[in-house]
């Protein structure tokens, strides 16, 4: 059952933008993240 499916520009093109947008997104989720613990580690106790 298995077809050769030929995904063309439109198929890479998506696939691209989706790639781009999850490396974006953890981008900023990381520097959030390290903000969150520089904070936490110069808070006196």
């Amino acid at each position: 059952m298995s077809k050769n499916v030929e995904i063309g520009i439109a198929g890479s093109l998506t696939v691209s933008v989706l790639v781009v947008a999850v490396a974006l997104l953890l981008r900023s989720f990381y520097g959030r993240y390290t903000r969150l613990v520089k904070r936490k580690d110069d808070a006196p106790e």
